[in-house]
């Protein structure tokens, strides 16, 4: 998670102390993530961590918080491992 949690203050709260930012902080609703953004994060963790994302995953309950992209990260999905 601490990656992550570098990755969106680097990304889209620069300077911000990593400490203000709980595991639970909803980066939708409250703006720190938009719509490109979201773009932007999957694009990264696709990268990143080697998982694929499609369509079906694109929930925001996958990406609206560290703690909720964390477990998205480690949760197996069946056929949507990059090669």
């Amino acid at each position: 998670m601490t990656t992550i949690r570098e990755y969106i203050i680097e990304e889209f709260l620069p300077g911000t102390d990593p400490a203000r930012i709980s595991t639970q902080m909803d980066l939708l609703n409250s703006g720190i993530i938009d719509s490109l953004g979201l773009l932007k994060l999957i694009a990264w963790l696709e990268t990143h961590f080697e998982v694929g994302i499609d369509d079906t995953d694109l929930d925001p309950v996958n990406f609206g918080s560290l703690q909720a992209i964390a477990e998205f990260v480690e949760r197996p999905r069946s056929g949507h491992d990059l090669p």
